[in-house]
């Protein structure tokens, strides 16, 4: 059994709260079965969740997700037949509504920046606590991004010091998209946004799509992740 396995089997303290009516379906995709059972035996404790389906590799998770549409699947990286990062993709195109949460024990931001480019949602390493799994749980399902700690602190350090590149983009955000900008860090929805900012939710949009374009990134995921490594976010923004 693997460290990650003993890590999960010792820390099944989820700080789950009670129910909230219909669980959230989640899939588990990894290649080693003892990992799958212990994750699920701490998703499994949480009321608000139940696992509706297993995979050992990619090309598996990309049918069962399109079969089943969960609305969570939970993956690795490093997965048979087809890459954790092809399978997000995959996933991602044919069934937009899943959540991607990367679990790996891959920590660096090469991997970090590979996964939330091709749609994750959040990436947590194999040694979180259990309850850090259950938030990432929750933040997804409401919409937001997640982060562990160290992936979260690779990626903004792979770039740190990106004074050229951090310019640019300053530059090209004006002062209310920069500032929708940080909202979004903090994973309010347009909605939200809106009522803060006291402008239409058409208009937050077109500021949303605005800053998509000038960054360069397809989700808002992606875009608070590129802010964060160009230094124009910073770790209190988030």
């Amino acid at each position: 059994m693997s460290r990650a396995d003993n890590t999960f089997q010792s820390q099944i303290e989820t700080g789950c709260p009670g129910p909230t009516g219909n669980r959230v379906s989640v899939m588990l995709v990894d290649d080693h079965p003892l990992f799958r059972e212990a994750v699920g035996r701490v998703i499994e404790r949480c009321q608000d969740f139940q696992i509706v389906a297993e995979a050992g590799d990619g090309e598996e998770a990309i049918a069962l997700a399109q079969r089943l549409s969960p609305r969570v699947t939970i993956l690795d990286i490093t997965l048979p037949k087809v890459s954790g990062i092809e399978a997000t993709r995959r996933i991602k195109e044919r069934s937009p509504g899943t959540a991607i949460i990367v679990l790996s024990v891959h920590d660096d931001a090469e991997h970090v920046t590979a996964m939330l480019k091709a749609g994750a949602d959040a990436y947590l390493t194999k040694d979180v606590m259990g309850a850090e799994i259950v938030e990432a749980l929750h933040h997804v399902t409401a919409g937001k991004m997640f982060l562990c700690s160290t992936a979260l602190r690779h990626l903004v350090a792979s770039t740190v010091g990106d004074e050229i590149g951090s310019t640019i983009a300053e530059q090209e955000l004006t002062h209310r998209e920069r500032e929708i900008l940080g909202l979004m860090a903090k994973g309010l929805s347009n909605r939200e946004i809106a009522e803060k900012v006291s402008l239409s939710t058409a208009t937050v949009k077109g500021h949303v799509e605005g800053i998509f374009d000038k960054l360069n990134v397809d989700s808002r995921t992606e875009a608070v992740t590129t802010a964060l490594r160009l230094g124009i976010l910073g770790l209190s923004d988030i």
